[in-house]
């Protein structure tokens, strides 16, 4: 973002090559977090590529429309279909099959496959899909076809600023006011939680100092004790300790030395 950012005012146009396959971009995570960060910010599009010498097959056609027609309802921006390869095959048999529902269909029965009755039924919908769909032939060896495309995508720019950008920037007020709404929401919810600390700090200390400090200050001032009031009440609670155990240990020897002395008066006795 930051380079586009900075060749901004020397380029007019920035290509970007998504990485990785189609549906593998189109549907990850990553994908939708670098589509969205520059259509929010610059006039984006979405060309799609094909080989037109390797659809003249009618149901690798439909495949490459399906593609196609997934990115669009996935991004949402505007959209423009390049045939490539014209130099090879003309892309007019391509359009002919987009526009003429029945020649498509003619294309298809020749193919008997399961495939081809699938594709049938695809065609029917994707005739909405066609009617607004912005097709050029190219030839990336000869460079024909260049002049239509830069066409297309002034057009397609200009489909932006006048339908997207308005959208994309609702959304984004949308999202701001709801982070916002999120925040306000959290530190009500943490107002409520420290009150009742602040009512039992007040009333712990028992003065007007100690009523003037939040809670913070109360449990701080709380862990400040001098070290001597440390000390002492250390050695205060080991003596009690101490004197709590002598009070049990001392009857138990009271009885044992009591004991000790009977046995001893009764051997006595016997003795004599």
């Amino acid at each position: 973002m930051k380079f586009i950012e900075k060749r901004q005012n020397a380029s007019k146009y920035v290509i970007i090559d998504t990485p990785g396959q189609i549906e593998v971009f189109t549907w990850s995570a990553s994908g939708t977090i670098i589509t969205e960060a520059l259509a929010s910010s610059f006039p984006s599009v979405v060309v799609y590529v094909m080989d037109t010498s390797r659809s003249t097959n009618p149901i690798t056609f439909m495949s490459n429309m399906l593609y196609a027609c997934s990115i669009l309802y996935k991004t949402k921006l505007p959209f423009i279909v390049v045939m490539n390869k014209t130099d090879i095959i003309d892309h007019s048999f391509a359009v002919e099959w987009m526009q003429d529902f029945e020649t498509f269909q003619d294309a298809l029965n020749q193919e008997t496959s399961y495939v081809s009755n699938l594709t049938r039924s695809m065609s029917l919908v994707l005739d909405e899909f066609y009617s607004s769909l912005k097709v050029v032939g190219v030839s990336a060896v000869l460079g024909t076809g260049l002049d239509d495309f830069f066409v297309q995508l002034s057009k397609a720019v200009e489909e932006y600023e006048r339908e997207y950008r308005p959208e994309y920037e609702r959304l984004r007020k949308t999202l701001e006011k709801a982070q916002n709404k999120q925040k306000k929401d959290q530190l009500e919810r943490l107002r409520k939680d420290m009150g009742p600390v602040c009512m039992q700090g007040n009333t712990l200390a028992g003065s007007d100092d100690a009523s003037a400090m939040g809670p913070s200050e109360l449990i701080l001032t709380r862990g400040n004790l001098d070290e001597d009031e440390e000390e002492r009440e250390s050695d205060t609670d080991d003596i009690d300790h101490e004197v709590t155990e002598e009070s049990h240990e001392e009857p138990a020897f009271k009885n044992f030395m009591q004991e000790t002395r009977m046995r001893y008066q009764r051997r006595s006795n016997e003795n004599e």
